[in-house]
């Protein structure tokens, strides 16, 4: 898997959500990105760094449509709406640099 997904999608927008940038570094990485409690517990270390981060409403149709892993985020959206706790939101994160060292000190 290609090492610079994640500096492919940095490139694209300056703000990211975290799914796309759980699926990037999930590739990056080679691993299984439908896995919500892996995607959970990458919330939960975001969180404890203070990383800033914004919740973001995302509409996986939107944003997986053209996709095509599309149909697997609706139903890894759909999974992670089921829970209400912070760990299963969507935020959006700013890709700076630090942003990113912090991204890729979380051990899969």
């Amino acid at each position: 898997m290609s090492n610079l997904a994640l500096d492919n999608i940095r490139k694209k927008v300056a703000y990211q959500n975290t799914v796309d940038i759980w699926i990037a570094m999930c590739q990056e990485h080679g691993a299984d990105w439908n896995n919500t409690e892996t995607y959970k517990k990458f919330i939960a270390y975001l969180l404890k760094t203070n990383l800033a981060m914004k919740k973001f409403p995302l509409c996986i149709k939107e944003s997986g449509g053209n996709y095509e892993r599309g149909h697997d985020k609706t139903k890894f959206a759909e999974k992670l709406s089921e829970s209400n706790d912070e760990n299963s939101a969507v935020y959006t994160i700013k890709l700076n640099d630090a942003a990113m060292n912090i991204i890729r000190e979380f051990k899969l």
